[in-house]
């Protein structure tokens, strides 16, 4: 009877585990990737009357998170369609008061407005597109 099998198979059951190990580090690493990135609107001057311009140059994938901080007793955050855009309407949308509010990016364009009297036709919005 032929002796020594037995190191074989623990040779083999040590090759599968480290390919296990393996493959689930990739896994992991794939999982972070396709994490967004995190993104605070308008930077440490949060959202506020200009930050319009803030997004000009950046580029967004769907699935990452834009924070907009800001004092909720003078704004607030209110995710439109393009129509509600272009108008400044907030018919039929919810406004998102808390100060800091935590918004996940779609795929398209992306569109927030600031739902205080005036705010919106003096600039307060902005469109943000993801890939």
């Amino acid at each position: 009877m032929a002796q020594g099998g037995g190191s074989a198979r623990v040779v083999n059951k040590n090759v599968a585990v480290g390919g296990m190990l393996l493959f689930l580090l990739c896994v992991l690493r794939c999982v972070h990737l396709v994490e967004g990135a995190t993104y605070v609107v308008g930077g440490s001057q949060g959202w506020y009357l200009q930050s319009k311009s803030w997004a000009v140059g950046k580029r967004f994938r769907a699935g990452d998170t834009l924070v907009f901080n800001y004092n909720p007793s003078v704004h607030n955050l209110v995710v439109v369609n393009a129509g509600a855009y272009r108008s400044c309407s907030t018919a039929g949308s919810r406004p998102l008061t808390s100060g800091s509010d935590k918004v996940t990016l779609s795929r398209g364009v992306n569109y927030f407005i600031c739902g205080a009297p005036g705010h919106c036709t003096a600039g307060m919005k902005m469109a943000v597109t993801a890939t």
